[in-house]
C-alpha cells in the first residue's frame, strides 16, 4: 500500500515537471521566432545601433545585480574566454543578423540562423572537444545542410545575388553564436551571470552610437516603435526568453530542450505573414523543413538513452 502511494505521489510530480518545462521551452523559442520578425522590421525602419542599444542596454539594467557582483573580469575567466562570449552573443553577433536581416526575408533567416547554430556548435565542438557524433545526429546535420543549400544555392547561382550579402551575414552571426555556445562552457558562468556580462559590455560599446539615434526617434514621434522593440529586445528576447529557457534546460535536460529550437523556422516564417507581408518561397518552405528535422535529430533528443 506504501509502495502504491508513493508511485502515485511521484507521477504527478514528474509529469507537472515535464509540462512545466515544455511550456518554458515553447515560450522561449515563440520569443526567438518573434525576435526573428521584429529584428527584420527594425532593420528597415530604424538605425540598427538604436535596436542594438535597447538589446543589451535593457538586460544590462535588470541584470546589475549580478554583474557588479562578479565584476566586469570575473575571476577565473580568461580575457580570450570573455571576448569570445561578447563576440558570440552580443554586439558583433546583432550587428551582423541585423545587417544580414535587412536583405533577408524571415522565413529564410528561420532555418538560416538556429539551423546553422546547430551546425556551427557541432562542427566546433568536434574540432576543439573531439565530441564523437551519433549516425541520427549526423542525419541532422546533413538536413540541415540540405535545408541551407536550398535557401542560399539559387541565390548564389544568380547573376544578380541580391539576398548573398543577407544570407552570409545571417551565417556568420550564426557561426559567431556558435562561438558563444563553446566560451560559455569553458567560462565556469551560469546563463543569468554570461548574459549579464554580455550586456553591459555590448551596452557600453553600443552607448556613444546608439544614444543620439534613440533621442532623435523618439524627437521624431517614433516612441510606439521604440518601446515594442523595447519590450521585444530588451524584455522578452534579453531577459524572458533566457529565464524560460535555462528553466526547461533544468526540466528537460539539454537535448530535449534543444530540440524545440526546430519550431523556430516554422514560427517564424508563419509570424512573418502577418506582420512583414512576406509570404514564403517554395524553396524557403523547402529548407524550413529540412532544417526544422534536422534540428530536431541533430539535439540527440531523439536518440534512445540507455535504462
Amino acid at each position: 500500500m506504501s509502495d502504491t502511494v508513493k508511485t502515485q505521489s511521484i507521477f504527478p510530480s514528474s509529469r507537472h515537471v515535464v509540462l512545466t518545462g515544455t511550456a518554458c521551452a515553447l515560450g522561449a523559442v515563440l520569443i526567438w521566432a518573434g525576435w526573428i520578425v521584429a529584428t527584420r522590421h527594425a532593420a528597415q525602419t530604424l538605425d540598427i545601433s538604436v535596436v542594438a542599444l535597447l538589446r543589451y542596454g535593457i538586460p544590462a539594467l535588470a541584470l546589475a545585480p549580478l554583474w557588479l557582483r562578479i565584476g566586469l573580469v570575473p575571476r577565473g575567466v580568461s580575457h580570450r574566454v570573455l571576448i569570445a562570449l561578447i563576440a558570440g552573443a552580443g554586439t558583433p553577433f546583432f550587428l551582423a543578423a541585423a545587417f544580414g536581416m535587412r536583405f533577408t526575408p524571415a522565413a529564410e533567416v528561420g532555418p538560416l540562423l538556429p539551423g546553422t547554430m546547430t551546425l556551427f556548435v557541432a562542427i566546433l565542438a568536434g574540432v576543439i572537444n573531439r565530441e564523437r557524433t551519433s549516425w541520427l545526429r549526423k542525419s541532422g546535420f546533413l538536413l540541415i545542410a540540405a535545408g541551407i543549400a536550398t535557401i542560399v544555392g539559387p541565390e548564389l547561382l544568380s547573376v544578380t545575388p541580391a539576398e548573398a550579402p543577407g544570407h552570409l551575414l545571417v551565417l556568420i552571426s550564426a557561426l559567431l553564436w556558435a562561438v558563444y555556445t563553446i566560451a560559455l562552457r569553458r567560462s565556469g558562468l551560469s546563463a543569468f551571470e554570461a548574459t549579464a556580462l554580455i550586456s553591459v559590455w555590448s551596452a557600453i560599446m553600443l552607448l556613444p552610437f546608439g544614444i543620439v539615434p534613440l533621442i532623435d526617434a523618439v524627437q521624431q514621434n517614433r516612441g510606439g516603435e521604440i518601446a515594442v522593440q523595447a519590450l521585444v529586445q530588451g524584455v522578452l528576447s534579453g531577459i524572458v526568453a533566457t529565464v524560460l529557457f535555462a528553466s526547461a534546460i533544468l526540466r528537460l535536460g539539454p537535448s530535449r530542450a534543444a530540440a524545440f529550437a526546430a519550431a523556430i523556422p516554422a514560427l517564424a516564417a508563419i509570424l512573418a505573414i502577418p506582420v512583414l507581408g512576406e509570404i514564403p518561397t517554395s524553396l524557403a518552405l523547402v529548407g524550413i523543413v529540412a532544417t526544422s528535422f534536422g534540428v530536431a535529430f541533430a539535439s540527440g533528443a531523439l536518440e534512445k538513452r540507455p535504462a
